[in-house]
């Protein structure tokens, strides 16, 4: 067996400002899905960890994300949905072009030498998948595609046509836990015959037939409905994008686990669903999660709570189970080290 990340790392404030800067700072992140930017002036605001986030059409009909920050004195432009043909900080009402250019702020023709060139909205990378959106802060590194390699082509081999998906409703959620403990959860299911009964009735979780996968930036779980009736898949992507699709009528959701402390993690899901899933099978799918979630939720805290004892330094892995962690791991101690 190998030994985990240090427990201390899991509730170390010092730990959680390194992990904003080296992670959550450089890499791609779910947003929202392109139903929330139809048309152009369309706008809404996102997080990519810490980061705030705006994405926005554009007049040319093109998806743009900046850094959702005024460049006067640092207030959040952008701070609900909506449509106009300029983003306007509610501060002191400087004023933006769709494109991020500053094309107006009061009183500065008085100030000699004012050159609104240069305080334009830090511009951020925007790629899609289908109809869902990732952001990125960071200028450089590998494109979206790249990260996200072979998800696409996995989802379409289990029926999952994201063009063809509608959103559905988007659910938030709180835990008191370290995201690490939230990601690790999702990343096994050795705890699923105990934690999970429903599920492991649903579903064939036998270690022989429950598939494990890892790429450079992403892990995947497969596994088979006891009825027959379809199959199930579970992404994860690096730093923390989660991507669900149970069995039945085509179905995914989306969201990301982001720390808000280093004891406490927020987020959302978005679900998505084929036209075709009647609204009963949705509210079904729906609850279903949310009672997997809840047992989740009595675990990670729980984990939490042991963590946080001081008592003792490193838990351990066991290589065929839970190898996802090790891969989640290691990704975690590259980034430390870059």
């Amino acid at each position: 067996m190998s030994e985990t990340l240090p427990w201390g790392w899991y509730s170390d404030s010092e730990r959680l400002e390194r992990e904003r800067s080296a992670i959550f700072a450089r890499g791609w992140q779910y947003a929202g899905h392109t139903g929330q930017v139809e048309h152009a002036g369309d706008r809404f605001a996102a997080r990519a960890g810490h980061v705030p986030v705006a994405v926005v059409r554009d007049q040319d009909g093109e998806l743009l994300a900046f850094l959702n920050v005024c460049r006067h004195r640092g207030a959040e432009v952008v701070r609900e949905s909506g449509n106009r043909n300029t983003l306007q900080c509610h501060y002191h009402a400087w004023t933006y072009g769709l494109d991020g250019s500053l094309i107006a702020a009061p009183r500065s023709e008085r100030e000699p030498g004012f050159d609104p060139a240069g305080l334009s909205l830090v511009p951020l990378r925007l790629e899609t998948l289908g109809p869902l959106i990732f952001v990125n802060p960071e200028p450089e590194g590998p494109p979206l595609a790249e990260v996200a390699s072979g998800i696409p082509e996995a989802l379409a081999a289990g029926g999952i046509d994201l063009d063809a998906l509608a959103f559905d409703r988007r659910i938030d959620y709180g835990l008191e836990a370290n995201w690490k403990v939230v990601i690790e959860n999702y990343l096994e299911c050795y705890h699923c015959p105990t934690a999970h009964p429903d599920f492991s009735r649903a579903v064939d979780v036998h270690p022989d037939r429950y598939e494990l996968e890892t790429a450079d930036w992403s892990s995947s779980q497969h596994a088979r409905a006891r009825n027959g009736d379809g199959s199930c898949q579970f992404h994860f992507l690096w730093p923390n994008t989660r991507i669900n699709v149970f069995p039945g009528g085509p179905n995914l959701s989306i969201g990301p686990a982001v720390p808000s402390g280093p004891d406490r993690t927020e987020g959302f899901f978005d679900y998505f669903f084929g036209s075709e899933v009647p609204a009963e099978e949705r509210e079904e799918l729906i609850a279903f999660d949310a009672q997997v979630g809840a047992e989740d939720r009595e675990l990670v805290e729980s984990v939490q709570r042991g963590m946080r004892s001081g008592l003792v330094e490193h838990g351990r892995l066991l290589p065929a189970s839970e190898r996802l962690i090790a891969h989640f791991q290691s990704l975690v101690r590259d980034a430390y080290s870059a």
